[in-house]
């Protein structure tokens, strides 16, 4: 069953809060089957004139395209329902404990994989026992040569796993340009803390509480809503050039898990 000849999975305005421009998918019916379009307003009018109907589309944590509902206009007009701004996709790693919280990387991944760029290793792609090599690894094969933002997926134990902390401190280092990664701390469900509107230092990696400290990283609370997380990775974006005097990466790596 087809839910609109075009569907907008993204859209961005202008100052006057007219749309400026959308990213959109034809004929999508239960399954995505071709690429997003981008266009602009004077399309969408051109469009309409031409009988053609528009709705707005989410992904949810299964990766599958969910209708929201219909966009309508009045001959100048659009009338919408709130999707994730068509902006650039920030280059993004996930760092997260593999055996806790898996299915927590997959949701982030079904849910937000087409508003970034996945700079994340895969379970087993790279390892080692020694954290100059397994972060010279992650640089030279581009994991994070070029990550503009490090996201935390942070659940009970991810404070004690050390390739946690070995991608938190090469995302602060300097790399393949002289640029640092932002930080961004996600609570899970699973964490203590999640919806309590704290975010306690040492529940979560020391690393990450040392940038939260300093105002250079950001916590928030998981979250399904993509206009949030979009929202989320921005300001974790903004602050690595605004907030850069506060990185800070003094810390000792770990050389060990401090739990199972």
């Amino acid at each position: 069953m087809k839910w609109a000849d075009y569907c907008i999975s993204k859209l961005s305005l202008t100052e006057n809060g007219l749309i400026n421009n959308v990213l959109i998918y034809k004929d999508l019916g239960e399954s995505l089957h071709n690429e997003a379009l981008e266009r602009n307003r004077n399309w969408m009018v051109q469009q309409v004139e031409n009988g053609k109907t528009f709705c707005s589309i989410r992904r949810n944590d299964l990766g599958k395209w969910n209708k929201i509902g219909d966009l309508s206009y009045d001959g100048q007009i659009f009338s919408w329902f709130i999707v994730p701004k068509n902006i650039s996709r920030r280059k993004t790693f996930v760092s997260y404990y593999h055996h806790d919280d898996q299915s927590f990387r997959e949701k982030f991944e079904n849910l937000f994989g087409d508003l970034i760029i996945s700079k994340s290793v895969e379970k087993d792609d790279i390892d080692s026992d020694n954290s100059d090599e397994y972060i010279k690894q992650l640089i030279q094969k581009e994991y994070l040569s070029d990550t503009t933002v490090l996201v935390v997926l942070i659940g009970p134990k991810t404070k004690c796993r050390m390739h946690v902390d070995w991608e938190i401190s090469g995302a602060l280092n300097l790399k393949v340009g002289d640029r640092n990664a932002g930080l961004l701390g996600i609570l899970l469900p699973s964490h203590p803390d999640y919806g309590t509107g704290q975010a306690t230092y040492n529940l979560m990696p020391a690393r990450l509480a040392d940038n939260f400290k300093s105002g250079y990283a950001i916590i928030r609370d998981w979250t399904n809503d993509r206009v949030k997380m979009q929202s989320y990775i921005e300001e974790a974006f903004e602050k690595r050039s605004s907030m850069t005097d506060k990185r800070t990466n003094s810390r000792i790596q770990m050389h060990e898990d401090t739990c199972k």
